[in-house]
């Protein structure tokens, strides 16, 4: 999410980090649609996977205690192992439409997390671009710990061994210091996929250490992913690297001009924030910056449409109001360049909303902030641009995802949704499966640790057995993982349990996969390195099965899982009180006109 924490002053704090006032509404799209020429056809816009390494070394950030307190700290078991499936039936569900990920791919920015992740963009199959978010090369979103020159550096040590899958000391293949993912690690993996593509000829890497540039425009003129601009920085500098893009959204048929987006990287963080400015509430997670480097290289972009008469939209990862004051005064002055309305689109907030803003500037910026694909309500949208010329006004259609032959209107109906696509593929009663996410999610928020001994803990004195308590919850939650993968292997069809398959670690020889899980499952640690010992065991079992669920291709499997991760996101989400939903209760969210489908702007 936004952040993690706000200030541990009061436990009171942690229960209301900040107050809600609905933003300013947009207008509804009730002008004349005779007046309005279609540009575009759809794309599939989403945003906030945070697929999350659940299986390194333990850390306080995600521990249960804090999730007590502060939710999504940790989420509920389904989402490490199914919540990649959710994005892959998203895209999958619209095969012929190109997609747009507003950013926050990754949680704790960890190179098995990317791993998995392109895996499922790569699968697609067709054109798509990602903004980078928070979490897309920062530890949880708001550490900027540099992983690049300081190999002394204590706590990006913690980062690197939280992104070890598996927190097994034998794992050699993934016990290096190079797992946790910086802002360029993700820069230069983003970049060296987008080169891959035939039709993007031309894409220069940087080299892996230095400051370096990349602009390049695609000589394909039209290509989807029509130009970017980049610039990666070593050190506690790399933060402060820049990922832009130019998109060129698909004509529709008798369109007379074209519509760009620029995509921005709203994650110039800075340098190296400490934790203590985090705890404080100072994060530049939670904040977007664009700085004026990253402007001035795509200001060319913006001439150059106006030039041609084409439509600008602006697009990042950031909600507006989240955008520092500096940058968006820096983003206006860009827009006074462009000469029809204002549009923007964003991520981030978790909730969904559109608004239009006029601070600033009598302008107003129309903005459509899209859902997460991580915790409730989980939706993406398909964006669709037409203008009228004469009014000099556009509307924007972008359309509640997914749905039946009806806009979805309600929680209730969106779930319905979900449901009727997944679930109910599937030869099984939808509240059968319901129960068990249920029973697991309950479960897990059960087994919660208090937050004064998480607080004690936390800021004491190091040494051995101090954290004990910590490994205990971290064991709680790889055993629920544990009872999920079993779920699996039940419901899955016989052929198809064969591929959950793996050479079992040399302590699980000769057992079954049922019974290696209960042995462990059965064991009682006698002491703290019993206790370490046994955590690694079951997180290393963990990786080892929960990454052969990738395999599993068969449509039901695939639809079994994603409904069970939509499931336990919305059970966690009710189990939650309004006062700790981070603004994401249903009337809230009506009040923002988040179940609205299209909304008109126009220059005043």
């Amino acid at each position: 999410m936004m952040l993690r924490l706000c200030t541990l002053a009061s436990t009171a704090a942690l229960s209301a980090c900040a107050s809600f006032a609905p933003q300013p509404a947009p207008d509804a799209g009730s002008e004349a649609a005779a007046a309005y020429q279609t540009l575009t056809t759809p794309i599939v816009a989403l945003g906030d996977t945070q697929e999350h390494e659940p299986t390194g070394w333990p850390l306080y950030d995600n521990d249960s205690a804090v999730d007590a307190y502060v939710e999504v700290a940790q989420r509920p078991p389904e989402q490490p192992l199914f919540g990649r499936r959710i994005m892959e039936w998203a895209l999958q569900a619209h095969p012929d439409e190109h997609f747009l990920h507003l950013g926050d791919v990754l949680d704790m920015s960890c190179r098995s997390e990317a791993q998995r992740m392109s895996r499922v963009f790569n699968a697609a199959g067709r054109a798509g671009a990602i903004l980078p978010g928070n979490h897309d090369g920062l530890m949880f979103g708001i550490y900027g710990y540099s992983i690049l020159d300081d190999v002394l550096n204590r706590d990006a040590q913690k980062w690197n061994q939280a992104c070890r899958r598996g927190a097994s000391l034998e794992d050699k293949a993934h016990k290096s210091e190079n797992e946790a993912f910086s802002k360029r690690d993700f820069i230069q993996m983003y970049l060296a996929g987008q080169a891959a593509v035939p039709s993007q000829p031309g894409i220069k890497l940087p080299p892996p250490k230095g400051s370096h540039r990349v602009s390049w425009s695609n000589p394909n003129a039209e290509a989807f992913l029509s130009g970017i601009e980049a610039h990666v920085l070593d050190g506690y500098a790399y933060a402060d690297s820049f990922l832009a893009q130019r998109i060129k959204l698909p004509r529709a048929p008798g369109a007379t001009r074209d519509v760009f987006v620029i995509g921005l990287d709203t994650n110039q963080a800075g340098p190296l924030v400490s934790s203590w400015d985090t705890l404080m509430g100072r994060s530049p997670g939670s904040i977007g910056h664009v700085n004026l480097d990253q402007v001035r290289a795509l200001t060319h972009w913006v001439t150059e449409a106006m030039r041609q008469g084409d439509l600008v939209i602006f697009a990042g990862h950031h909600n507006w109001r989240a955008l520092g004051l500096p940058s968006r005064l820096l983003l206006r002055n860009l827009m006074s360049q462009v000469t029809h309305p204002l549009v923007y689109l964003s991520a981030h907030t978790h909730r969904g909303f559109w608004a239009a803003h006029r601070e600033l500037d009598i302008r107003p910026v129309l903005e459509l902030n899209v859902s997460s694909l991580s915790d409730w309500p989980i939706a993406y949208r398909r964006i669709s641009f037409a203008y009228d010329e004469a009014a000099n006004r556009i509307k924007v259609r972008g359309e509640l995802m997914p749905r039946g032959e009806q806009a979805v209107q309600s929680d209730a109906e969106l779930l319905a949704a979900w449901e009727a696509q997944t679930c109910g593929t599937l030869d099984m009663p939808v509240e059968a499966i319901r129960a068990v996410d249920h029973e697991l999610v309950h479960k897990q928020r059960e087994s919660r640790g208090n937050l004064i001994g998480w607080l004690l803990k936390r800021f004491g004195p190091d040494c051995e057995g101090c954290d004990a308590t910590l490994y205990e919850h971290a064991q709680a939650y790889q055993d629920a993982m544990l009872d999920a993968i079993l779920q699996v292997k039940q419901f899955v069809s016989t052929d198809t349990r064969a591929q959950i398959k793996a050479e079992f670690p040399k302590w699980c020889k000769g057992s079954s996969f049922d019974e290696c899980i209960s042995a462990l499952r059965a064991e009682q640690p006698s002491d703290y390195a019993a206790q370490v010992d046994l955590f690694r065991r079951k997180a290393k079992l963990v990786d080892l099965l929960g990454n052969h669920l990738d395999d599993l291709a068969e449509p039901r499997a695939k639809a079994y899982m994603t409904c069970r991760a939509v499931q336990a996101a919305k059970i966690d989400f009710d189990a939650t009180e309004d006062t700790r939903n981070e603004n994401r209760s249903e009337a809230k969210r009506r009040t923002e006109r988040f179940f609205l489908s299209e909304a008109t702007v126009g220059m005043d």
